[in-house]
């Protein structure tokens, strides 16, 4: 979903592009609700209740999936989540860095 909302925002093929750390992580935060990343964010993360009565089978499941998943889980601790942070940026590092 990440390059395919790069191919579609910016034009860029992440698969064929040299682009450092810094500049990933910047068009990956301005990635708009267009993209194909932003319509899954939008979805997991809508809460109006009016918007939610229109949603479409598929998309209802995408969100009931996401929630399902992380009700789950315990809160983690601030600790756990710098980790997670930092391990979820090497990640990225090694695989676009």
């Amino acid at each position: 979903m990440v390059e395919a909302s790069f191919l579609t925002q910016y034009g860029i093929r992440l698969i064929e592009t040299e682009m450092d750390w810094k500049e990933f992580t910047t068009l990956l935060s301005g990635l708009m609700p267009e993209t194909p990343l932003g319509k899954i964010v939008a979805i997991r993360c809508e809460e109006n209740k009016d918007i939610l009565k229109h949603f479409s089978p598929e998309e209802n499941r995408i969100r009931n999936d996401w929630r399902s998943r992380h009700s789950l889980k315990q809160e983690m601790t601030e600790e756990e989540m710098e980790k997670a942070v930092a391990s979820l940026q090497e990640t990225l590092a090694r695989a676009f860095g």
